[in-house]
């Protein structure tokens, strides 16, 4: 690892493993925070300054440098090659593509290169991501330019969100971290629905796609026996049941959209036309209350047009809104839905309570399903008022 001069940057990374070892021996950290930043940005590099300097001089100081990865994460050769370019010069050459929120890690530099390393990065069009208690570094799946389940242009819905709240991002004044992922189906390949705040995934509101005549093929590839069992007996609500000349037939009111059959039997089903997406609010790892899934709080709406991204975008600044003003310090989401109720948060955000927010209505025994039908009939009069509105 050398640039043209032949100057040699091993030494910091032997001078950091050398810094492991140590604690591995001792059994204790000696990494310490403190304040590095670039001019106009509160957040977006991660100090590191060693207790053990003396020691191990050559990473005395590890910065890192948060940057901002293109929405789903594509790059040529020659913008990698000018990255790691960039970081030989001024850091340790040690980079990580990516980071658990999405960012492009460009991990150990000294103070006073952080500002000329942060300057050519964002000569080339980066910029740096989230960090501390403000809105983070989001993600999105490759989707609609490779992936054939792809059910809305997640590329476009990141860059309009995120793009509105670059300013909590870059001067982070929540009460703690927001995220923000994007998934094109309920495959959800960036785990926005148990790892971001405001999680938008994929879907679909009409009947799964089957071109029969693929399944029949199917069918004979892997045999009635393993279609039956990889297939048909996977599905969780039981709404798949294959015919004696091998065509499927699919309860689509059962279909919850888990995407297993269209994965195993992709070039035979596809998602339906109607294509939109669900959005989950809340999805955590362990801090207060434990590991949280997303809460569903927008069953489907369709993305057809530019109003419907304006409307996400919308959704999202309303949901952070209320989070700044009604959490508490060191509390996500999740944890604040939790605590006042999701009533009250669907409310504070301008949405009405849908049937379909309920999880498992049919298996749960705590759930009194008589008088339902009296009760939808009544949400649809609602809607079919509202509409007419």
């Amino acid at each position: 690892m050398a640039d043209d001069e032949g100057k040699s940057y091993a030494p910091i990374m032997k001078s950091l493993l050398g810094q492991l070892e140590h604690s591995y021996e001792t059994r204790k950290g000696y990494w310490k925070g403190g304040t590095v930043g670039v001019r106009g940005y509160g957040a977006g590099v991660i100090p590191r300054f060693s207790e053990v300097a003396d020691k191990y001089k050559e990473s005395a100081e590890f910065h890192t440098l948060r940057i901002m990865p293109p929405a789903g994460m594509h790059y040529d050769t020659g913008t990698l090659r000018k990255m790691c370019d960039v970081w030989e010069k001024y850091g340790s050459g040690l980079i990580a593509f990516h980071g658990q929120s999405g960012d492009i890690m460009f991990q150990g530099c000294s103070t006073e290169n952080v500002q000329p390393a942060f300057d050519e990065l964002n000569e080339m069009g980066f910029d740096l991501g989230g960090a501390g208690a403000g809105v983070r570094t989001s993600m999105s799946c490759v989707g609609a330019s490779r992936c054939e389940h792809s059910c809305y242009d997640e590329g476009k819905a990141m860059r309009m969100v995120i793009n509105n709240m670059l300013d909590d991002m870059h001067r982070p004044s929540l009460p703690y971290k927001f995220k923000a992922k994007f998934s094109g189906c309920a495959n959800d390949c960036v785990n926005a629905s148990h790892r971001s705040d405001f999680a938008v995934l994929g879907t679909w509101a009409d009947d799964i796609k089957v071109d029969q005549a693929k399944i029949q093929e199917k069918v004979a590839e892997m045999g009635r026996k393993a279609f039956n069992d990889q297939v048909v007996n996977m599905c969780p609500t039981r709404a798949l049941s294959l015919n004696d000349d091998d065509t499927l037939d699919i309860d689509n009111e059962s279909c919850v959209r888990c995407m297993h059959c269209i994965n195993v039997c992709t070039k035979a089903m596809s998602p339906g036309d109607e294509k939109g997406v669900t959005i989950l609010m809340g999805g955590k790892r362990t801090l207060k209350i434990g590991d949280l899934m997303g809460t569903v709080v927008v069953p489907f709406h369709k993305m057809e047009d530019e109003d419907d991204y304006e409307w996400l975008v919308e959704l999202s600044e309303n949901v952070l809104d209320f989070f700044a003003e009604n959490a508490l310090e060191h509390e996500r989401t999740g944890e604040m839905i939790e605590r006042i109720g999701l009533v009250n948060f669907l409310e504070g955000i301008d949405i009405e309570v849908d049937p379909n927010m309920v999880s498992h209505p049919r298996t749960s025994s705590y759930v009194r399903m008589d008088g339902w039908d009296e009760e939808v009939e009544k949400w649809n009069a609602r809607k079919g008022a509202a509409a007419a509105e």
